[in-house]
Parts: structure tokens; sequence; C-alpha cells
């Protein structure tokens, strides 16, 4: 099976992810269906501190030999000579699940943000990761992502986002302490941006494009917090482990009060 050669501007990644699939492919032989990127680099707002988001297309569940053989693989290619070996996260989505709008509460094998292994996670298993990849996804290998999910009704999408602003925003404030280091302080700032961004617009965007709408139709006084929430995104396996500034952390925890709010005075309108 052909695989995409140059998906992204960056030539060291395009290697690492040529790797990737064509390890992946050898893999699983038939059970291999395709290879897309999602994310950001799919929408086409990154850089070079994004993360690399895939999916990988199944025909069917993993067996257990070839969760043991991806385990391999995933450490193997983490060791590449590449930091964008390091920044690949992804899940094995089998057709059933993926096709089905109503799977999401299904786990997958998932490969984390900066892990070598695969685990079990309904991470990516959501609606907004759905329309990404059918909307924006880059095929690596395989068929266009549009002949292997069905539109996402909009109301259908904002839902789910709103639930996640809810029930995310109820986790963090029920146990801030979780939280409270330098990377999630301004992932938290930068993801409610995007999602209060995707809830009103009604398609999935970047944490870039929420970012700016959020500084352009909220209060002045976030803009310097919205900013200040990029300077963490470099390096996060060293800002994980910095403590937050402590008065930007307690306005994330208002700012996250705020979006809650906002979402649900607009819920009345768009739902």
């Amino acid at each position: 099976m052909a695989i995409h050669l140059h998906p992204t501007s960056y030539e060291e990644l395009n290697a690492v992810l040529e790797e990737l699939v064509t390890s992946v492919q050898a893999v699983l032989s038939g059970s291999f269906v395709g290879a897309y990127l999602q994310g950001s680099f799919a929408i086409g707002d990154y850089d070079e501190h994004s993360d690399v988001d895939f999916i990988i297309a199944i025909a069917d569940e993993l067996s257990d030999d070839q969760v043991s053989a991806l385990q391999a693989l995933h450490e193997r290619v983490y060791a590449l000579d590449s930091e964008w070996a390091k920044h690949l996260e992804g899940s094995y989505f089998p057709l059933a699940i993926l096709g089905d709008h109503l799977a999401c509460d299904r786990d997958l094998w998932y490969l984390d943000h900066g892990s070598r292994r695969l685990v079990r996670s309904d991470h990516c298993n959501t609606l907004v990761v759905r329309t990404v990849l059918r909307e924006h996804g880059i095929a690596l290998a395989g068929p266009k992502s549009t002949t292997l999910l069905s539109p996402i009704p909009v109301v259908v999408l904002r839902r789910e986002i709103r639930d996640v602003i809810r029930d995310w925003g109820e986790e963090i404030l029920l146990d801030p302490d979780r939280y409270r280091n330098r990377f999630y302080q301004g992932f938290i700032v930068l993801s409610y941006c995007r999602m209060l961004h995707d809830f009103i617009t009604g398609r999935p965007g970047s944490k870039r494009s929420g970012a700016a709408w959020a500084k352009a139709n909220l209060d002045v006084k976030w803009s310097r917090l919205i900013d200040r929430a990029w300077d963490t995104r470099a390096n996060p396996a060293v800002s994980v482990r910095q403590p937050a500034n402590p008065a930007d952390f307690a306005s994330t925890l208002e700012f996250i009060k705020l979006i809650m709010q906002e979402t649900e005075r607009r819920a009345g309108e768009l739902l």
C-alpha cells in the first residue's frame, strides 16, 4: 500500500511517520486499513511544539500477539534519533467503533504523547476526533478518511464539547492540585479557549485559532494569561515537573469557571 511521503513541512517528521506506518503495516498485514494524521497537523495550524496526532484504522480488535508486536514497534520508534518520535500520539481504531457515533465509551489501544507503550484509553474515541479525521484527516496510507466515517451532526458535536467543558472543569476545580504544574496550567487555558471556540462555531479548530478567537471575543483582561499559556508548550516533559505560577494558576481556575458559564449561556441558542 502506497505511503504519503510528504504529509508535513518537516522532513524529519515525515521520515518518522514513514517508519511508523511502514512498520505498522508489516505487523498488522491484512488487518491494516489506513493510517491518518488528525489534530493540528491535519487542520494545518501546527508548529514545532505540536503533538503529532495519528489514527490507525484496523479491520478488527487487535489480537494479543499484535499488541505485543506493536509494543515492541513503539519502543523502537520512540528510540529513533528524532525528537518528533517522542511527540507521537494516537489510537488504533477498529472500523466498527470508528464508524459508530455511539461507541465513544469504548477503550482503544492508545499511545500517549511522550510515551513508548500502548495503553487502553478512550482518549481519542470522541466525536471531535472523528470530525477532524473525516473533514481534515491526511491519509498517510489507505483510503480517504471520508470513506470510513459519516458526518457528525453539529448539534451532537456541540453536546459532546459542552459535556467535556463541564465535566473536566468540575474535575479540575474539585482537585486542582493534580494540575498545579506549569504544563497543565497553560494546557488548560488553551484547551478551554479552543473548546469554547469549537462549541460556538460548531466545528473543531486548533489551540491557536481558539486562543486568537478568545482574545478577540472575551474580556481583554484574559489576553495576557492566554499569551503566557503559549510559553508552556515547549518541552512539556520539563514543564510538567515545574510548579505553576501561583497567580496564573488562580486565574486559570477563574478562567475555567468563565468558560463553563459562557458555554451554558450559549447552550440555549445553540442546542
